[in-house]
Order: C-alpha cells, then sequence, then structure tokens
C-alpha cells in the first residue's frame, strides 16, 4: 500500500513540474523567475477575450490606434537600466549592451507606427463612368505572436506593432527564458490603457502552443525561431487555412572583397560574429576572403577578437557574456571539436580569455580556418561565439559559397566598390544583402528570409500585408 502512495506521489509532482517553469540565468545558475504556464481553461477565456475585443479595436480610427500603440511602446521600456538589467540576468548579454534592444524596440516601434496610413491606405483605382472601386486593407483578427529568447523585445516587435496598428489583437507568447520581458509588455499594456482583451501574454509549452495554434479564433502565427520549431508551427497549421509568419535559422556569410578596408571591416565583421555571443539570427556565422587580402585580413581579424573580454555580463567591461545555456554551449563546442578534428586550426589561445576557466556556457570566442563546407561549422547555424573563415580566389567563387547553404536571411560583402556589391547582391540567395554592414535591421526595409530562413516579411510597409486581407469594393452608381 505505501508503494502504491509513493508512486501516486511521484506521478503527482511529475505532474505539477510539468505544470511549471523556471528561468535559469546564465549569468550564475540562479533562478529569475518561476511560475505555473497559464492553464488550458484561462487560454480558452484569453482567446475570446481577444476575440470580442477585436469587433471593437478594429474600428477604432487609425490615428488614435497609432497613438495608443506608440504610448504601449515608449511605456513598455521606459525604465531601461532596468530592461537591460533584466536582460542581462535572463539571456547573459553585457550589461553594456542592453539599451541597445531598448532603443531598436523604439526605433521599429514608431516607425511601424508611421507607416501605417501609406501601408494602410485604400488603393482606389483609376476613374469608370458609373463606378467608385478601390481595394482595403482589413484586418485579419486575432494574431498570435511567438517570441524568442535572444532579442525578446525586437523580434516580438516586428509583428506586435504592426499587427495592433493595422487593427488586430494580440496573444503574446515569450520564450521560457525571457518571461520579464512579457511581464513587462502586460503591464504596459494596461497602463497604456490598451482595451481589455487587445494585447494579453500567456505562458505555454509546446502542447499549449499546438492547442492555440488550432484554435479556430486565431487568425494568423507569427514565429520567430528555429526550423524545427517552425516546422512543428507549420504542422499545427496545416489543417487551418490560416497565415503563418516565419522567421527561422540562418548561416549567414560575408564576402571580404580585394580592396576593402581592411581595419574597419575586421572590427565590423568580429562585431557580426561575436556581438550577444553570436546568438543573433542575423549574425555573421561564416567569412569569405579574397585571396589578395586573405592574410592580412586574418591579421586583423584576430587583433580585433583578442580585444573581447569575456566575463560576468553584469560588469561594464565585459564585451562578451556568456551562451544561454549549458546545452547550448555544448552543441556548439561539439561543432569545433567536428572541425578540428577533420583539419581545421583554431587561431585563438582559449587561455587569453581567462573567464572561460568558469565552464560553460561561458565561452572563449573562437576563429577556425583550414575548414570546408564538409563541416557543421560552415554549413549548420552555430548560434554561438565559434567563426569559419575560408579563403576564396574570386568573386564567382564567393557568391558559390555564399549560396551553398540551406539558409538565407542575410548576407554581406565589404569593398568600396558600390556597383560591384550591387552586382554580387543581385546573384547572392538572401533576404538583405548588406554592403560595409552588418547584423541591423532597417524597419523601413522588408525583412525576410529564403529557403530554410522561412516564408513572409515583417517591417517596411511590406510588413503589413500578411497581418491584413484585400477586401475588394467595387461600387455601382444608382441611375440618374
Amino acid at each position: 500500500m505505501q508503494a502504491r502512495i509513493d508512486a501516486s506521489d511521484t506521478l503527482r509532482n511529475a505532474k505539477l513540474m510539468a505544470d511549471r517553469f523556471q528561468t535559469i540565468s546564465p549569468v550564475d545558475g540562479s533562478v529569475v523567475f518561476e511560475r505555473d504556464f497559464t492553464s488550458r481553461n484561462e487560454i480558452k477565456q484569453t482567446l475570446e477575450r481577444a476575440r470580442s475585443a477585436f469587433e471593437h479595436w478594429r474600428r477604432v480610427d487609425l490615428d488614435e490606434r497609432r497613438a495608443r500603440v506608440e504610448r504601449f511602446i515608449e511605456l513598455a521600456v521606459a525604465d531601461t537600466d532596468a530592461v537591460a538589467r533584466e536582460l542581462t540576468m535572463q539571456i547573459g548579454r553585457p550589461i553594456r549592451d542592453g539599451g541597445g534592444e531598448v532603443r531598436g524596440w523604439l526605433e521599429r516601434g514608431r516607425k511601424m507606427a508611421e507607416l501605417a496610413p501609406r501601408a494602410l491606405a485604400d488603393i482606389v483605382l483609376d476613374d469608370r463612368e458609373g463606378f467608385t472601386r478601390f481595394i482595403r486593407h482589413e484586418p485579419l483578427g486575432l494574431v498570435v505572436v511567438l517570441a524568442p529568447w535572444n532579442y525578446p523585445w525586437l523580434t516580438s516587435v516586428n509583428a506586435l506593432a504592426p499587427a495592433l496598428v493595422a487593427g488586430n489583437t494580440v496573444v503574446l507568447k515569450h520564450s521560457e527564458q525571457t518571461p520579464l520581458v512579457a511581464e513587462r509588455i502586460a503591464n504596459a499594456a494596461v497602463e497604456a490603457q490598451l482595451p481589455e482583451g487587445v494585447l494579453q501574454v500567456l505562458y505555454l509549452d509546446h502542447d499549449r502552443v499546438r492547442d492555440v495554434i488550432t484554435d479556430p479564433r486565431v487568425a494568423f502565427v507569427a514565429f520567430t525561431g528555429s526550423v524545427e520549431g517552425g516546422r512543428a508551427i507549420q504542422q499545427a497549421a496545416a489543417d487551418r487555412f490560416i497565415g503563418v509568419g516565419l522567421e527561422l535559422g540562418g548561416k549567414d556569410p560575408a564576402y571580404v572583397c580585394n580592396g576593402a578596408d581592411i581595419a574597419r571591416t575586421a572590427a565590423g565583421l568580429v562585431d557580426g560574429a561575436f556581438y550577444n555571443a553570436g546568438q543573433s539570427c542575423c549574425a555573421v556565422e561564416r567569412i569569405y576572403v579574397h585571396r589578395d587580402v586573405y592574410d592580412p585580413f586574418i591579421e586583423a581579424f584576430i587583433a580585433e577578437a583578442k580585444k573581447l573580454v569575456l566575463g560576468d555580463p553584469r560588469d561594464t567591461a565585459t564585451t562578451l557574456g556568456p551562451v544561454v545555456r549549458v546545452r547550448n554551449a555544448q552543441a556548439i563546442q561539439r561543432q569545433i571539436d567536428e572541425a578540428i578534428a577533420a583539419g581545421a586550426r583554431s587561431l585563438l589561445d582559449a587561455s587569453l580569455f581567462p573567464e572561460a576557466s568558469r565552464g560553460l556556457p561561458y565561452m572563449p570566442p573562437t576563429v577556425l580556418v583550414d575548414v570546408d563546407h564538409g563541416m557543421q561549422i560552415m554549413s549548420e547555424e552555430t548560434f554561438g561565439p565559434a567563426i569559419g573563415v575560408m579563403r576564396v580566389a574570386d568573386d564567382a567563387e564567393a557568391i558559390v559559397l555564399m549560396n551553398d547553404s540551406q539558409y538565407g536571411l542575410t548576407a554581406s560583402v565589404w569593398t568600396d566598390d558600390l556597383a560591384r556589391a550591387q552586382e554580387i547582391g543581385g546573384r547572392v540567395e538572401t533576404g538583405t544583402w548588406f554592403m560595409n554592414r552588418c547584423d541591423y535591421l532597417d524597419p523601413e526595409l522588408a525583412w525576410v528570409g529564403v529557403k530554410n530562413s522561412g516564408r513572409g516579411c515583417s517591417l517596411s510597409t511590406l510588413g503589413y500585408a500578411q497581418l491584413t486581407r484585400p477586401k475588394s469594393f467595387h461600387l455601382r452608381h444608382a441611375p440618374g
């Protein structure tokens, strides 16, 4: 009898653990946040509130919706220092960089609100006697935004702001690693006096996410995450005729041309490869260098990488913090080890970064040469502080190698020749093509991935297209 009681207790404890989550800080292993996942009953109530709120919110004047959303955007990050501290403890980003995401949240949110009148204006057709004809952009309904941990503010605002401005209601689900961002967003929605049900937050595990996507009240899903996650979202929505926007993985390349400014290029690419410990959607993950400038580039790149300061991200001197989780760091290390076993050489001595002795998830930056596309470090997403560098003979070889990937989010070229940059960019399979910069989103430009980097488009006026549907008005005038 006692054994049965013990087994019952074990099952009950396992269920309690399954219904609850903890956020463990990569900085020091402390528990940053803990709570239950949203119950299925509360999920149903949340979705119903969103559905009901949509009927009112869609009819609010566009200028008023813009004003309310802009106020919400500002209130969410009003305490910039606290937001930065929370980001550091949740994901390990150096405290000195925390304000950058706040500025990006504000810039993108405000810009999308500013672009709305142009993006949402009726398309009025040429006059035809006896008829009035135009196309109107109508909101979809309830939009679900599934945001990742690496840029929890920036990735969410890309869909959240235009969805709300367009007249949709939004349910936001953040990663279990960044729940404090979700908390601030929920509180700001209340403080900004957005109508009840217009913007709500849920805490969901994978099963609950699937339940939400299959709910008939949901009209669109915006997801940022891994390719595997994107496939799961697509499969969950497969039985419904709703839109799905997917920003997925990347293995973003850079090409250093002969004639490039080597010092500026090296500094830019070290930042592009190692900022946020390489955990950026559009981080530079592989570099191709023209043979004429390969040696001086390698020398400059290594000199620049040696300036990185690995350490406790709460220290303002730290420029390279820990990877978000130990298991993530282990996966990155496996790619490094595999490449070295296959003949790659590491050009940075780990002893230059003594804080690496703290152990994972603190990882020193790694620069590998003598690499090839048979190695995962040059073909699979790394999402960490490791980069492979290859010598190429000319532009043609660089283009072939840049396109030799299942991904296509961003790519960059480093040159002083604008015409050359445009010509190469026209042949590279990517959503965004940079010249002399990388790892940046301009909110006035469309953000889109090709191949396994996703589908759909966010930002710019085009970003409103997937969050609205066209409705045609074909009005024949009464006789006389």
